[in-house]
């Protein structure tokens, strides 16, 4: 009876043990050159820029005041292509691709916090000559935008911040008080195998699960999209750096976010998964010299997921 028992525990391990083999080689990705993924993603406006020991992807468009665009992680300077569309008839967009990500890569010092990001939006800033300028920055990128503000006001001179990241996660809500939920892509990465693993195995419906996640209206993801965020995932050094990102976080300055003095525009998904509603409630509350618009149906990328709309309140802020 034993040995039966033993048996059938030896035949379920195997079995396990091929469904696995099986997976993940099915899943297995290699990474993809820059030179391939240049093909397709480096447009007309597009150029390397040397900032400090990273070899940038930056796109500059239109003319007269500066706008520097920030995206959030996973993405690429791809995630502004609509607003760039309206903003540089009246500005001069600065978008990038920040290290680890897009078609810049991995830095050699692996430098991806967002005190780093903050560090080298401002050389890059001084590498154009541009003194003073507005920045606008989504998730992560928006707490590297937020940074700015609070150190450099003498320059930043209005900012925007949608669905930013930077609190710690705790709601507003005094009879809740409850955690923010961290994004399964997020706290799946920190554990050390299963980080390992995705360096390697990165099925494309993990790429799709999370853009489903980040859309109020997942009908609005186009296919696309999908590939892009995929294939700029699997550019050669990225899946490695983004572990690295994920586990080596930026200061925590959320109690100097009262400090801000720069005219702030919170942009707000109500429907964001990622980082809830009521962070943007604390953004307000915390900012005097703020102003907050909260779109109902959209998720934690309003610019891409209604550009019209959120751009609009971004170009009536800029001119005010």
């Amino acid at each position: 009876m034993y040995k039966r028992i033993f048996r059938f525990i030896g035949f379920g391990i195997g079995a396990l043990a091929l469904l696995v083999l099986i997976l993940g080689m099915a899943w297995y990705k290699s990474d993809i050159s820059v030179q391939d993924l240049e093909a397709k993603y480096l447009t007309p406006e597009s150029s390397y820029i040397n900032i400090l020991d990273a070899r940038m992807h930056v796109r500059q468009r239109g003319t007269g005041p500066a706008v520097f665009l920030i995206h959030g992680s996973f993405a690429s300077l791809h995630t502004w292509s609509a607003w760039e569309n309206e903003l540089s008839k009246s500005f001069r967009t600065i978008s990038m691709d920040l290290p680890g990500h897009g078609l810049t890569g991995p830095s050699p010092s692996r430098s991806y916090s967002t005190d780093d990001y903050e560090k080298l939006v401002m050389v890059l800033a001084d590498n154009l000559g541009i003194d003073t300028f507005y920045v606008a920055g989504n998730s992560m990128g928006g707490n590297v935008a937020w940074k700015m503000a609070l150190h450099h006001p003498e320059r930043v001179r209005k900012v925007i911040l949608i669905d930013a990241g930077g609190f710690g996660g705790l709601t507003t809500d005094p009879g809740k008080h409850k955690q923010q939920s961290t994004p399964f892509i997020f706290r799946m990465l920190r554990w050390q195998l299963l980080g390992n693993i995705f360096t390697k195995i990165t099925p494309r419906f993990m790429v799709e699960m999370n853009m489903k996640e980040v859309y109020g209206n997942p009908s609005k993801i186009r296919p696309g999209d999908i590939d892009r965020f995929y294939e700029l995932v699997l550019r050669e050094g990225n899946r490695k750096a983004t572990i690295d990102r994920i586990r080596r976080q930026g200061r925590d300055l959320q109690d100097s976010i009262k400090y801000i003095d720069v005219p702030t525009l919170i942009v707000w998904g109500e429907q964001d998964r990622w980082i809830p509603v009521e962070h943007a409630n604390r953004f307000h509350n915390l900012i005097q010299n703020s102003q907050l618009m909260i779109f109902p149906q959209a998720g934690h990328i309003p610019m891409e997921e209604i550009p019209e709309e959120t751009v609009e309140a971004a170009i009536a802020f800029l001119n005010r």
